[in-house]
């Protein structure tokens, strides 16, 4: 994955917002758009400790923070009181299927959602930013075991 576009967007946030431009957040800018899946701080900050980064948990939150204010990760709320990332970078817009029982996460993409949210958001008198659907359910996965420790 090419990062360059998304360093200089990063980085043109920092300046016009007044934040430190550091190499450190720019290390968790990286591993987080490389991250496969959806996130949440403490396992990006563990993949980062695994790999021998000397970053600190700190700079990871408040990192994904400022990721999230400049649109290059998404914010995620999958029902289990803990935030969750995801890269906004180079990505097409989709939905997610959550499974209640497994914790399993599925995206789709559906061009009709962008459609009905448009119509909703016109005849509600909205101008939308984005939105996020999620549709919870159990998964119909013979393995599917219920979460025995949701975070």
């Amino acid at each position: 994955m090419n990062l360059n576009s998304a360093h200089e967007s990063f980085r043109k946030y920092l300046k016009k917002e007044n934040h430190r431009i550091t190499p450190e957040r720019f290390e968790v800018l990286d591993y987080a758009l490389n991250y496969k899946g959806h996130f949440g701080a403490d396992e990006l900050f563990l993949e980062m400790k695994t790999n021998h980064s000397n970053i600190s948990r700190a700079t990871v939150y408040n990192t994904l923070e400022l990721l999230a204010a400049c649109d290059l990760l998404a914010k995620r709320n999958f029902g289990e009181n803990k935030t969750r990332y995801e890269s906004n970078y180079d990505r097409k817009t989709h939905d997610h299927l959550i499974c209640i029982s497994c914790g399993a996460i599925k995206e789709f993409s559906e061009p009709r959602m962008e459609n009905i949210v448009s119509e909703v958001a016109e005849k509600l008198g909205f101008e939308t930013s984005g939105y996020s659907f999620n549709i919870f359910g159990k998964c119909t996965n013979p393995n599917c075991k219920l979460k025995k420790n949701v975070e």
